[in-house]
């Protein structure tokens, strides 16, 4: 019985090279392709779909087949590589014989949230990555893995996510939400205590997720319809290093005083917005961005607040083109305070 259903599974794979095959010959071919690329031709285990290299006993490579399923996974098997096929579904059980997956690439499949199980992924206790981007998503798969620490729905149409989604998570470092439809988190980030990078851009977001955690590094906000900045917003978050809010629709109003005046910022973008002048920077700032505002005066306060041999900004890049500024508009003293930046784009 199990080998009439890897010769009905077998159909999906590769279309234009089995029509030149009758099933039997499409085995011995799977087979042959197996023992020229060094693969564990006799490994009753491994899916025909799929591939099992002998060099890495503990991954399955099915990658680009045109599946339209997650074919059985060996309960040796650690690393499982599903993506770019035509997967819509995942039944529950599909991975219970195999709770020791670390890796789970599922991108660029068609995946449906519907048709989705409820408890997926909820006996894989040593999941460590998990990449769902680039499907048909409209919210996310519950009982997620607390020990994911990699974590990947970008370019789905996600709208919501409950705020209990990643409860417990507490290893998790990396979270990539780009690219959907997100209105609004709410409180959904506090808990990730070992967060350290998140992407949302190119969402519908109105402001600045709140209760961020502290140990952030990296926030990529980029294209949403944020129009200010909270006060404090950089000292709640101390050890945010590259901060990311290009098109968006800031405007002067929106950026308290001094809220971008943080020692530990090392990147700010800031263009494509609605500013009309330099925001005050900290003078340990490296990369400044601001190309495509409003800005029609160069403001040398802005980067040093004072100028001599001792007090100066360790600014390399400062882009301004696409302003209302031209470089006559820059001052001589500059070249003091800027001693660092190589070239001003104007």
């Amino acid at each position: 019985m199990r080998t009439v259903v890897l010769l009905l599974m077998m159909g999906i794979v590769d279309q234009s090279i089995s029509q030149h095959y009758s099933q039997f010959q499409w085995l011995s071919h799977l087979r042959g392709r197996r023992q020229h690329a060094g693969l564990q031709a006799n490994d009753v285990d491994c899916p025909l779909e799929c591939d099992c290299l002998s060099t890495f006993p503990t991954a399955m490579y099915c990658h680009s087949r045109n599946l339209q399923h997650v074919p059985y996974v060996p309960s040796h098997i650690k690393y499982v590589y599903l993506q770019r096929n035509q997967i819509t579904g995942i039944q529950d059980g599909v991975f219970d014989n195999a709770t020791n997956l670390v890796w789970v690439v599922l991108c660029h499949n068609q995946l449906n949230s519907d048709k989705i199980g409820k408890n997926v992924f909820s006996k894989l206790k040593h999941l460590d990555r998990l990449l769902l981007d680039h499907n048909e998503l409209i919210r996310l798969p519950p009982n997620l893995p607390k020990s994911i620490t990699d974590l990947r729905f970008g370019h789905n149409k996600i709208s919501k996510i409950p705020s209990n989604s990643f409860e417990g998570m507490a290893n998790l470092t990396t979270l990539q939400l780009q690219a959907n439809v997100i209105e609004d988190v709410g409180v959904v980030f506090k808990g990730l205590k070992s967060l350290t990078m998140l992407d949302m851009r190119k969402n519908r977001l109105r402001k600045i997720p709140d209760n961020l955690p502290k140990r952030l590094q990296q926030l990529y906000l980029d294209s949403n319809e944020i129009e200010s900045v909270q006060a404090g917003f950089l000292t709640m978050n101390p050890e945010l290093q590259f901060v990311r809010l290009a098109d968006n629709k800031l405007t002067d109003k929106g950026l308290p005083s001094n809220v971008f005046n943080i020692s530990t910022l090392v990147e700010l973008d800031l263009s494509f917005n609605k500013l009309e002048k330099i925001p005050v920077v900290s003078r340990n700032l490296e990369n400044l961005y601001l190309q495509a505002n409003k800005i029609k005066e160069f403001s040398l306060s802005s980067f040093c607040r004072t100028i001599d041999m001792t007090s100066f900004s360790r600014l390399r890049m400062l882009r301004l083109d696409a302003n209302e500024i031209s470089a006559r508009g820059i001052p001589a003293e500059a070249a003091y305070c800027l001693r660092h930046v190589a070239f001003i784009h104007v």
